[in-house]
């Protein structure tokens, strides 16, 4: 079986993952989206992401700041829409990634907090 599966994986150019759903086991190829992916990367509270593309028409903070849950940080512009970004916990500014009227992609960090 091994070599059938060398003589395919060489065969396609790709290579034989193992994929793991409920504790089963299933090999399969991969390809080169697959290969190509980003790792998974868990939510972090610390970085302020955007949510969609748009600008930034007002920051409320600098950095070194003290904030405290709930505190606005800044302005998000999208969609004919302003969107207002709070602080999730109590912290300070760590950094500030983006300047006044600047645009973003989707999932920018926009400002780290501490």
């Amino acid at each position: 079986m091994e070599n059938n599966e060398n003589k395919i994986a060489e065969s396609t150019g790709n290579k034989f993952i193992t994929i793991v759903v409920n504790e089963a086991g299933y090999k399969t190829l991969s390809n080169k989206m697959n290969d190509n992916r980003k790792p998974y990367e868990p939510a972090n509270p610390s970085k302020i992401r955007s949510f969609m593309p748009g600008n930034v028409p007002e920051i409320f903070v600098k950095e070194g700041d003290k904030v405290k849950e709930g505190d606005r940080l800044l302005i998000l512009e999208a969609m004919k829409m302003k969107n207002i970004l709070l602080a999730p916990f109590d912290g300070s500014v760590k950094a500030i990634n983006v300047k006044l009227g600047e645009k973003v992609p989707k999932n920018f960090v926009l400002l780290e907090l501490e």
